[in-house]
This record gives structure tokens, sequence and C-alpha cells, in this order.
């Protein structure tokens, strides 16, 4: 077996589809509780779950598609694994807090749309500021390959 490539974007993934399985069960009680198999049937704790588990749906795709393209372009760093752990974190307290628990949702969300912003803007400017890193020029006329 090779060198593992994208090793933060790989536990990432394995962490977010672990988090969606833990999201779509929890859900899955309430539905089984409340015996409501399709829609939410206006019951506060249910919708609560679902949401939490869509707010996850949301995010999560942008999320790794970012922290995989970051890693492939600049390498495996540690603060690329801080922001992973931050956002499965944060994504947990986002659904204890849409339970009730005191200041999860707020953090959450604060947590997810700051690393939205953080990564996506990180990934923006990167194609221009990398290039110059290394001497070369940041635009070309020649294609690549």
């Amino acid at each position: 077996m090779g060198p593992i490539l994208l090793p933060i974007a790989l536990v990432s993934a394995g962490a977010a589809a672990i988090l969606n399985l833990w999201l779509a069960m929890r859900t899955g009680a309430i539905r089984r509780q409340t015996k409501v198999s399709i829609g939410d049937g206006g019951n506060e704790a249910l919708i609560r779950r679902m949401r939490a588990h869509a707010n996850f749906i949301e995010s999560a795709p942008f999320i790794l598609i970012l922290i995989a393209l970051i890693e492939f372009t600049n390498g495996t760093s540690l603060w690329l694994w801080v922001a992973s752990v931050l956002f499965v974190l944060a994504r947990v307290a986002h659904a204890l807090g849409m339970d009730g628990m005191r200041l999860g949702r707020e953090l959450g969300t604060l947590v997810t749309f700051a690393l939205l912003l953080g990564l996506g803007g990180y990934a923006v400017t990167l194609p221009f500021v990398a290039p110059a890193m290394h001497g070369v020029p940041a635009v070309s006329a020649v294609p690549a390959g």
C-alpha cells in the first residue's frame, strides 16, 4: 500500500459520513416515537432533528470539497486539520443545540459559517497567490498540460 493521498480530506469525509448517520438515526428515533413516517407531522422535536440533519447536508459538501481541493493544492497542514475538527465539532454542537443545548446551535452555525467563508475565501485567492510564491506568474496564457 502506497502513501495515503489527501489524509485530511479522507478523515474529514469519513467523519462526515459517521456524523450524517448519527443525525439520520436521531431523526429516525423521533419518527419512531411519534409514528410519523413521512413529513414532520407538526411535531417540533421532529422538525428540529430534520433541520439539524438538513443543515449538515447543506454545508458538509462545500466544506469537504474545499478541504480536499486546498489539501490537494497545498498539501497536508495543521491548520486544515484544525478546520476539519472544528467543522465536525460545530455540527455536533449545532445538532445538540437544536435539541435545546444552550449556545450549541448558535456556536455551531457561527463556526460553520466562519469555516465556509475562510476556506472559500482562501480557495478563491489560492490560484493567484500560490503561483507567485513559487516564482510562476499567477495568470498564464499557456494552457495547462
